[in-house]
């Protein structure tokens, strides 16, 4: 049997106790017929290579390839789900990667709202981020770390989510959309916003039968926000944040590999 199949089994008397025999089977009904409209709508899906979201990826990667020499880093770079992005890049690309603990593909471990405390100041050409930014306690500091660390002109590019189930639990902690980041990323904070795009379609269905949520499923969302920008100057020396993470959170990142 498939160990996560066998994973969810072990766990059906712990869900009715918690949720009661008809919570239980009704959350498992309503699950299995979403999952069979899934599937019948898969012809209308859209594919991935249609997808701007996507392209700004690849543009982004195309950049970094065409550059001499360029230094690299991405954060949150540990493999949790299986895809490792420093093969993406030419072998003259000198890549770091670091996240918030050790583990396979991580270079340096270190807090991002500490960033300019693990690595040196102005030395990156470029720095990148998969689906790390909702995770940020606070994503304004991180934003003026990532500065620190990027050379004048440097690129920086960030792909997080506008809607997503929450995942990573306790350290999930924000959604983005293109005006979010025109907050983040602006002249106070150094930067240049050169291209922002959501993607990954999707709808939302309500469950409740609450008036003002009944035809949500009418309003197309996006799943998936990217935003590549260029730094243009050293942050507003007023921008400060000194408090620690630590200062604000009694938990930790998970380690466990994300479901």
């Amino acid at each position: 049997m498939n160990a996560r199949l066998s994973d969810r089994i072990k766990m059906i008397p712990k869900h009715i106790q918690e949720e009661g025999v008809a919570n239980f089977f009704t959350r498992q009904t309503v699950a299995a017929l979403l999952t069979i409209l899934a599937v019948l709508l898969t012809p209308l899906k859209k594919g991935t290579d249609r997808d701007p979201f996507y392209q700004l990826f690849g543009k982004f990667i195309a950049s970094v390839n065409e550059s001499p020499k360029p230094e690299l880093l991405e954060i949150g770079s540990r493999n949790v789900t299986g895809v490792v992005w420093r093969d993406a890049f030419h072998s003259s690309v000198s890549y770091t990667g670091l996240d918030i603990h050790q583990g396979d593909n991580v270079d340096v471990v270190g807090d991002v709202h500490a960033l300019s405390s693990h690595l040196p100041t102005e030395h990156y050409d470029a720095v990148f981020s998969i689906s790390v930014f909702e995770h940020l306690a606070m994503p304004w500091k991180a934003v003026i770390e990532i500065n620190k660390t990027l050379k004048p002109g440097g690129l920086l590019y960030v792909s997080t989510h506008p809607a997503i189930p929450p995942h990573e639990m306790p350290w999930d902690f924000w959604r983005y959309s293109i005006e979010t980041f025109k907050t983040l990323l602006n002249e106070r904070t150094g930067f240049q916003i050169i291209e922002s795009i959501e993607g990954t379609p999707g709808r939302i269905i309500s469950l409740s039968r609450d008036r003002t949520t009944s035809k949500v499923h009418l309003a197309p969302i996006n799943q998936s926000i990217a935003v590549l920008a260029r730094k243009t100057a050293l942050p507003d020396p007023g921008l400060s944040w000194d408090i620690p993470i630590t200062n604000i959170l009694q938990t930790d990142y998970p380690r466990h590999q994300t479901i």
